[in-house]
């Protein structure tokens, strides 16, 4: 990593510098505000933009949404995001979705779950939710944060949704994602659209393993700062400070 070459700095949200579905808390707001005096920053993130921005307080930065589905950039003359990019993709019928979903649950035994099954963004995403879509936060947090529940369920998951592509997401879900969309394809466009190359991005992140959200990113040749718990993300910027 070449620290004068540097010109942004791209971040994961939800274990990265926040907990997950939790606002941000008042040490890595004031870890963002370091970086910010050097850098450009990014959320690169699975979440709608708007959903991403209220969860980071308002935080005046760009936003990547829905592994780059949905893209919103900061006006700092307005002090709002604008949503500059918003893209539908439709690969099957909901019926099929949730046919697969059921088909699922059946076989990992949780065909109990709170409100719906999956859930449908109007990206084209899906989220498929082990515990339903209106299940607690707080039984959500607890449910799976190493990951270590779902991971013997990924295959299975990955070969029902064989058209997609499907990531280990948050802490109790599965995100399934119509392709080319992923976290490297959307930071890799936006750099584009921004005149940045390749090495003079950091990506800061903590879903690398396989499954994970941030491991195209990982695997790619960007720099990459892995953030295992995000309370020591104000530890972490310093590689780059």
């Amino acid at each position: 990593m070449n620290r004068d070459r540097i010109r942004l700095i791209a971040l994961d949200m939800d274990g990265t510098i926040t907990q997950h579905r939790t606002p941000l808390e008042p040490d890595n707001r004031a870890a963002l505000d370091a970086l910010s005096e050097r850098y450009r920053l990014v959320i690169v993130g699975a979440g709608a933009c708007r959903r991403i921005h209220g969860q980071l307080n308002g935080y005046p930065m760009d936003v990547i949404g829905n592994y780059g589905m949905e893209a919103g950039e900061y006006d700092r003359e307005k002090g709002e995001l604008v949503i500059v990019e918003s893209q539908t993709v439709t690969v099957e019928p909901r019926d099929a979705v949730l046919e697969r979903a059921a088909r699922l649950r059946r076989e990992f035994g949780m065909e109990t779950f709170a409100g719906d099954s999956v859930e449908f963004h109007a990206s084209g995403m899906i989220t498929f939710p082990l515990l339903g879509t209106r299940a607690a936060i707080a039984d959500k947090l607890v449910f799976d944060p190493d990951r270590s529940r779902r991971r013997p369920l990924y295959p299975a998951v990955k070969e029902a949704f064989s058209q997609y592509t499907v990531f280990l997401g948050g802490s109790s879900s599965f995100d399934i994602v119509p392709r080319p969309f992923d976290k490297l394809y959307a930071l890799t466009r936006y750099c584009a659209r921004h005149g940045i190359a390749p090495d003079e991005v950091v990506f800061f992140g903590d879903d690398y393993l396989e499954g994970g959200n941030d491991r195209q990113v990982y695997e790619s040749g960007i720099a990459f700062v892995p953030v295992d718990d995000y309370r020591a993300f104000p530890q972490r910027i310093r590689e780059v400070l």
